[in-house]
């Protein structure tokens, strides 16, 4: 260990030790920007980029848990990345469906996805289908792989399983409009039943939510973080909780 990663291990301490547990977000949005950007800065390749970022899951977690958040929703893939050349969307699709295999193996956590399954390739599916399944039964933290995700687009996918539903039922479209809703809506979206994210962090200076859970955002608190996701440490972490502890939420009021 050198004389840096030693001052910022005690930095952490001293940021955790003052950390009110009573204040930590229950549940936190992470948008994992930046794994090209370092690999770029680091003379790697973008594959690397995400695999180191892919790697960086896992100790988010842990500090997570360490902290008594439950719920973690992770934006690993957009419905807009979909449309990125083949060379580069499949070697990326491995990483993920290596990090969602590695999320269910740990034993900890509960493996959710939330996005448009449609939209994937069928391996990518499969491995969704299965994380979610085997690790169903398991108590620690929610964690929310969105891949193949789009605010917009679960909005969308949202209002038209409303419509459908009430289509089996045989309401009509003016009894719809006369009882639909905000609640009615957020029973359709992908989180339906959890609660709205408390925190939403944005790593690699980027300043913009780019369409992440724009329903459930609505009363968010957001935090910018200049670092690259793979190079996120553990005082970014509990500075953007302390950050989040010291705001005081208004809803609107």
């Amino acid at each position: 260990m050198n004389l840096r990663d030693l001052v910022y291990g005690l930095y952490a301490r001293r940021v955790e030790g003052r950390l009110d547990h009573a204040q930590v977000p229950k549940h936190i949005g992470v948008i994992l920007d930046g794994n090209r950007r370092w690999a770029k800065a680091s003379g790697g390749t973008p594959e690397q980029g995400h695999k180191a970022g892919a790697d960086k899951i896992q100790e988010l977690l842990g500090w997570c848990a360490e902290t008594d958040v439950e719920v973690v929703t992770l934006w690993m893939l957009s419905t807009d990345n979909l449309n990125r050349p083949e060379e580069q969307l499949v070697p990326l699709l491995g990483i993920i469906e290596n990090a969602v295999r590695s999320l269910a193996a740990d034993g900890r956590w509960r493996v959710n996805h939330v996005g448009t399954m449609d939209l994937l390739p069928a391996r990518t599916q499969s491995v969704l289908k299965e994380a979610e399944q085997a690790t169903h039964g398991n108590t620690g933290i929610l964690v929310n792989v969105a891949v193949g995700y789009g605010g917009r687009q679960e909005i969308a996918d949202a209002v038209r399983s409303l419509l459908l539903e009430h289509a089996e039922r045989g309401t009509s479209f003016e009894e719809l409009a006369e009882i639909v809703d905000v609640e009615h809506i957020s029973e359709h979206l992908y989180t339906r039943g959890q609660p709205d994210p408390d925190l939403v962090i944005r790593t690699s200076g980027e300043q913009r939510l780019s369409g992440f859970m724009l329903w459930q955002s609505a009363h968010s608190e957001y935090y910018f973080c200049e670092v690259h996701w793979p190079a996120f440490r553990k005082v970014d972490f509990l500075r953007a909780l302390r950050d989040y502890a010291a705001r005081h939420r208004r809803y609107g009021t």
